[in-house]
């Protein structure tokens, strides 16, 4: 529980810090720091990746709708040059916020209450198909490391196909 709580913390405090807010300036190191930060965790946190069965599939599927989540996370951003320094920036609210709150609370609920809530049902699930709790716990990194890798790719890829400035640094929104 607490290494689950520590990734879900790691991921919510740097995706937040780097996009929260408005006119915030895209450059290199807001763009490796998620990387970087998933290098680090998957080796601490990664149990042992299932070859088969519905443990790879329950890692596969965390995969995917994290790939999915990132996707939507950087849909509620907006990405423009800053029509001051035609530097690529971003802007990000409200919604923003709340769906990378709701995702990791949702994370942290699930852990707590395979815990306290639910854990006889859920036993009985991983029993009847062959689970290991370690293919749930490296699902939930899985889901967490791609959300925040798709989030950085898709916005690399929008600071790409921003038009770069003509003359005197005309803006591009």
């Amino acid at each position: 529980m607490t290494e689950a709580l520590i990734v879900n913390g790691l991921v919510l405090a740097a995706v937040l810090q780097a996009d929260l807010g408005w006119h915030r300036t895209i450059g290199w190191f807001r763009l490796a720091r998620p990387v970087l930060l998933s290098v680090v965790i998957a080796p601490l946190f990664l149990k042992s990746v299932s070859a088969g069965g519905y443990g790879l599939a329950l890692e596969i599927a965390g995969t995917v709708i994290g790939l999915v989540l990132g996707l939507v996370a950087t849909a509620l951003m907006i990405v423009y040059r800053n029509p001051r320094t035609a530097r690529p920036t971003s802007g990000a609210g409200r919604s923003y916020a709340a769906l990378w709150i709701v995702v990791i609370g949702a994370r942290v609920a699930f852990t707590y209450g395979s815990l306290h809530w639910f854990n006889r049902p859920l036993g009985t699930w991983m029993l009847e198909h062959r689970v290991t709790s370690n293919a749930i716990t490296d699902a939930l990194v899985f889901m967490a490391v791609a959300m925040m890798l798709a989030r950085t790719a898709n916005l690399s890829g929008r600071v790409t196909g921003l038009v770069r400035p003509v003359g005197r640094l005309a803006p591009t929104l």
